[in-house]
């Protein structure tokens, strides 16, 4: 993997965390009336699919277990329709799928450095 779609990878991580941290301890019911919260969370959900297109395609082909295409699209909507946005789809992505990807994106990460580490021991 090359080191640029490390650092992006990095970069989402990080930005889902972000969006996590943002619903805080807010059910779906309170996160709807939260105007702010809702706002924010959107804006962290678009910062993750614009980070998603600067990977290399080739890159997203190999690592099919994460879902690129969708979460990119997701952000489309949210840039683009935010006012026909359900944001109770925002809240259920983010507090109940984003915990799994982001997971899967670490082991990804997990697997480059590991390899970058075997190819330095050469």
């Amino acid at each position: 993997m090359s080191d640029e779609n490390l650092v992006v990878l990095k970069k989402i991580l990080e930005e889902m965390s972000i969006a996590h941290s943002l619903l805080g301890m807010h059910d779906v019911d309170s996160f709807m009336e939260d105007e702010m919260a809702k706002r924010a969370v959107c804006m962290t959900v678009i910062n993750v699919g614009e980070l998603i297109k600067n990977l290399d395609m080739d890159f997203r082909a190999d690592n099919p277990e994460v879902p690129w295409r969708d979460m990119a699209g997701f952000r489309d909507i949210a840039a683009h329709k935010y006012q026909t946005l359900r944001m109770d789809d925002v809240y259920v992505t983010v507090a109940d799928e984003f915990p799994s990807i982001a997971e899967d994106i670490r082991m990804i990460c997990e697997r480059a450095e590991g390899e970058d580490e075997a190819r330095d021991d050469r």
